[in-house]
């Protein structure tokens, strides 16, 4: 299942994002993982959750991201927690391919039984139809 938070610049999604993660890997039964561009999570996301910057692996655009979330989910079986700040800038700002890694990824993590997290910046009334179910 895939959940968005969406909303503009500044509105507290990093922040919330954050949260979860502390709070997931002090409940979840599986491993817990965190996708970033940049490093700007480093110290405040809880140490015991997997903290991956995707500039390190070359990851750019939507096919490059999904690529990635699926490598991860096929190498650790345990993953129960993934979450991802800043999707939509990793995808290039592409409202359209986001779209379209949002639906993939749902379909992975429905099939493997995972809770995945995006953040993005976009503001609500921007958001497609598409993207407005996962909210």
């Amino acid at each position: 299942m895939v959940k968005l938070i969406i909303g503009v610049k500044g509105s507290g999604k990093t922040k919330t994002l954050i949260s979860m993660v502390n709070e997931a890997v002090e409940t979840s039964k599986g491993n817990v993982v965190c996708i970033e561009k940049g490093i700007k999570l480093r110290y405040d996301v809880n140490h015991r959750c997997r903290l991956i910057n995707v500039d390190e692996y070359f990851v750019f655009g939507a096919p490059s991201l999904f690529g990635f979330i699926a490598g991860i989910l096929a190498s650790d079986h345990d993953v129960s927690e993934l979450f991802v700040d800043s999707a939509l800038r990793i995808c290039d700002n592409d409202v359209d391919s986001f779209e379209r890694l949002v639906n993939d990824v749902d379909e992975l993590a429905d099939r493997y039984k995972v809770n995945v997290i995006m953040t993005s910046s976009l503001p609500v009334e921007s958001a497609t139809e598409g993207l407005r179910r996962f909210l």
